[in-house]
């Protein structure tokens, strides 16, 4: 399997400038917002948004003070959504650490999530960044419409593929999308080059949400409870496909479970065990790996160089990573 600290060796220098960068860019004086800022900081994830900001400025001519200002920019934006996610969806963990409101409380969170934000438009603003501002705050917009989007279909279960993929287009697949672009923007790509980076970012980051969603029925340990999202009563491609291929009555019984018995740890196995089986594993992944090739034929068209070698990998390492 791909490792990720050996995919990002070309720009290690690049991330660790861009944590001192981040670090600096959620400064504030008061104290109370710099004790949750630097826990923020303290458990990071894998760095996989600001990779694909670095990487995709590279390819198109070179990482420079602009890059740097937009890998801040969409971790700041990224991080306050996260924040956010966790009240709406009152979770009290994120990435094996306590969540910012299972610690202070969700109105503090709230607030935390709005001065990120806020910190954010700040740093765009104020280095006239305003192409990279525009790609980033568009991103934020698809995030929270699909977000509402999942849980108006979620009430209903009335949940068909051409509905999920917009849900995970807006919902994750947007904020890669931006990533990318802000990329190719930070090194002066013309708008051509930038929307191509926009549209790789996007097939990659559906790849992704799919791979997550696989998660939810697989066996790996990947940080998250086996059969949260039918918990959460999120349809997502598998149990989709499962529906699709089932007699009428089986369809009813099964969303009769995600309805109205998915805090039962029994009802929830017996849904997994219903999806495993029936070929809604097998079909998402194909979906998966069909998102990837249209990533890679856009990646195609840039020119062969170690950048472009980096990005390959990291749209890789997506799909087949185990947590």
């Amino acid at each position: 399997m791909l490792n990720l600290n050996e995919i990002k060796k070309p720009i290690d220098g690049e991330l660790d400038v861009f944590e001192q960068k981040f670090r600096a860019s959620m400064k504030s004086s008061v104290p109370l917002l710099d004790r949750i800022t630097y826990y923020i900081v303290k458990r990071k994830g894998k760095q996989i948004r600001p990779m694909f900001v670095f990487f995709a400025a590279n390819l198109c001519g070179g990482i420079n003070e602009v890059t740097h200002r937009g890998a801040a920019l969409v971790e700041l934006l990224h991080t306050a959504t996260l924040v956010h996610d966790d009240v709406v969806d009152n979770s009290s963990e994120r990435r094996g650490f306590f969540s910012i409101n299972a610690l202070w409380k969700n109105k503090i969170a709230v607030l935390v999530g709005d001065y990120l934000l806020s910190k954010g438009l700040l740093l765009s603003i104020n280095n006239n960044d305003f192409s990279m501002l525009k790609i980033v705050s568009e991103a934020v917009k698809q995030m929270s419409e699909g977000e509402l989007l999942q849980l108006e279909k979620a009430r209903s279960m009335n949940v068909d593929e051409a509905v999920y993929f917009e849900v995970i287009r807006k919902k994750t697949a947007s904020l890669i999308a931006s990533c990318c672009a802000c990329g190719a923007a930070s090194a002066g790509s013309d708008d051509e080059t930038i929307s191509r980076m926009h549209l790789f970012g996007e097939k990659t980051g559906m790849a992704f949400q799919i791979k997550d969603d696989l998660f939810d029925f697989g066996t790996d340990d990947v940080g998250k409870p086996l059969g949260i999202d039918i918990k959460e009563k999120k349809i997502t491609l598998p149990l989709i496909y499962a529906l699709s291929k089932s007699t009428r009555s089986e369809k009813n019984r099964i969303i009769n479970l995600v309805k109205h018995h998915n805090d039962d740890t029994k009802k929830i196995s017996e849904v997994i065990d219903f999806v495993r089986n029936s070929g809604g594993l097998a079909y998402a992944e194909m979906q998966m790996h069909k998102y990837q090739e249209e990533a890679f034929e856009i990646l195609n068209t840039f020119p062969n160089q170690e950048a472009r070698n980096s990005l390959e990998q990291l749209v890789r390492f997506t799909t087949e990573r185990k947590k």
